[in-house]
């Protein structure tokens, strides 16, 4: 069921002040925090596979790299950024690829991550950002830790981890 709204009332917005539409049009809509997360797969691992994962305060999971972008800054450069500040992993942005699908929007918390992958030949210690990062460490597909209820639903999304953690929150 969808609401129609009378004819008068968008003639009375257009009349009002641009600042004053631009108020009353940000205090209605819904916003979202915009960031960007990588999947990191090492690439020399035999199958399953490992990926990269993160332990991060306050302790109740491991994720993947990632944070938000800055103000004007592409989502492929926030999340080379984030893997290199949180990891010491420095991969050119040109490297990453674009996850399929590239945005998982997420309804109930308002924000989007915008996914890329990359393979890396594994490093044998990481540089960890001490003040946003606990551990980083390899884990087999197969044997993830305990994950993060946001981190479990994207990586289920993927087809990584079990399935039933997918829920109907992750929507593209």
């Amino acid at each position: 069921m969808t609401s129609r709204v009378p004819v008068y009332v968008f003639r009375n917005f257009y009349q009002l002040p641009a600042r004053w539409r631009r108020r009353i049009v940000h205090m209605i809509q819904p916003t979202y925090t915009i960031g960007a997360v990588t999947i990191v797969r090492d690439a020399e691992a035999a199958p399953p596979g490992r990926i990269l994962l993160l332990r991060q305060p306050p302790g109740s999971g491991w994720s993947v790299p990632g944070g938000l972008m800055d103000r004007g800054e592409e989502p492929i450069e926030c999340a080379a950024r984030e893997l290199r500040e949180e990891t010491g992993v420095d991969v050119p942005a040109e490297r990453l690829t674009p996850a399929n699908p590239n945005a998982i929007v997420h309804t109930n918390g308002r924000w989007v991550d915008m996914v890329f992958e990359v393979s890396v030949e594994p490093e044998q210690s990481f540089t960890i950002d001490a003040a946003e990062v606990l551990e980083a460490a390899w884990h087999r597909l197969d044997a993830l830790p305990p994950l993060t209820v946001p981190t479990a639903q994207l990586l289920s999304y993927y087809g990584i981890g079990r399935s039933e953690e997918h829920t109907s929150e992750l929507q593209s």
